[in-house]
């Protein structure tokens, strides 16, 4: 009796010791994790992260992240390429050989441009919330803002003033060049549908199916809110919800349409969330009853790491 009592104590003790080894493992992927901003996105303007809670939440299970920063508006072919010089700054700093990109809103394009040019560098794209196959919010701009009217003029002015001033607040300074409406058409429908034809991987032939689970070596996934309002104390929500009618009772997260946001493997595309609850945004004001952004992040940086990426 005493034996058996001194190996239940014994086994307890190591059961406590390996418990935060093996917690501590969770979200430890074989490649870095590279986090991408979207539109009028940052890495952090003092202590608020784009990705709110979500870096510290990965890095505490065992995960490498990095936060990168590209032009706040632009198109996706200039953030394509500032991104790539970043991946490349972080394999070369951290001996890794790829890196795991994880991309929301223009974010996603903005990763599927570097899995697409240099695949080689790249484990895995995860869009998050991505504009696939384009937003209407973006259409109804570029419609009332045509090419040499006033609208368009003062309309720019104030998108590019407040470009240059995040980057600016988040480190960027004028290193990154700030182009609205040229983020503007690369988000339109026809915009995305010229970026697709030239970088095709993982986008889904059909209108709300799956794309591609691996192309070239990368594996490419997705996921997405699909409700509007979500919170009451959050002061971005009612604006959501009135971009939300553009488009016209199709599922969205007030920004993008939910099967526009496809790619690759859909891990579900409307959870009760909106587009920027998907970032943990504003300041970790979400949905209450639905699963933590933050939760949805480490599921998937798990994934990844059972995947071998």
């Amino acid at each position: 009796m005493k034996l058996s009592f001194i190996k239940a104590i014994a086994a307890l003790c190591v059961a406590v010791v390996m418990a935060p080894v093996q917690a501590g493992t969770y979200t430890q992927t074989k490649y870095p994790i590279v986090l991408v901003h979207g539109l009028f996105g940052f890495d952090n303007i003092g202590p608020v992260e784009y990705f709110y809670g979500i870096p510290s939440a990965l890095r505490a299970d065992g995960a490498k992240v990095y936060t990168v920063q590209v032009s706040a508006a632009n198109s996706t072919e200039v953030r394509g390429e500032q991104l790539l010089t970043q991946v490349k700054q972080i394999l070369a700093a951290t001996g890794a050989s790829k890196v795991n990109l994880m991309g929301h809103s223009h974010g996603g394009p903005t990763i599927r441009y570097v899995a697409s040019v240099r695949p080689d560098l790249v484990a895995s794209a995860t869009s998050i919330g991505g504009v696939n196959k384009g937003s209407a919010v973006a259409d109804i701009i570029l419609g009332i803002a045509p090419p040499g009217s006033l609208s368009r003029a003062v309309i720019t002015s104030v998108a590019d003033g407040l470009g240059t001033i995040i980057s600016f607040l988040s480190g960027g300074g004028s290193g990154y060049p700030q182009k609205s409406i040229e983020a503007a058409k690369s988000l339109s429908t026809a915009g995305t549908a010229a970026f697709n034809s030239r970088h095709p991987q993982g986008v889904p032939t059909t209108a709300c199916g799956e794309g591609a689970y691996s192309v070239n070596g990368v594996a490419y996934y997705s996921w997405s809110g699909g409700k509007t309002y979500t919170n009451v104390l959050d002061i971005a929500d009612p604006a959501l919800a009135l971009t939300g009618l553009a488009f016209g009772g199709a599922k969205n997260d007030g920004l993008v349409a939910s099967c526009a946001t496809n790619l690759g493997r859909v891990i579900r595309n409307d959870y009760a969330l909106n587009h920027l609850d998907e970032v943990n945004q504003t300041v970790g004001l979400t949905n209450l009853f639905e699963t933590s952004p933050v939760t949805l992040f480490r599921q998937q940086a798990n994934r990844l790491k059972n995947a071998g990426l």
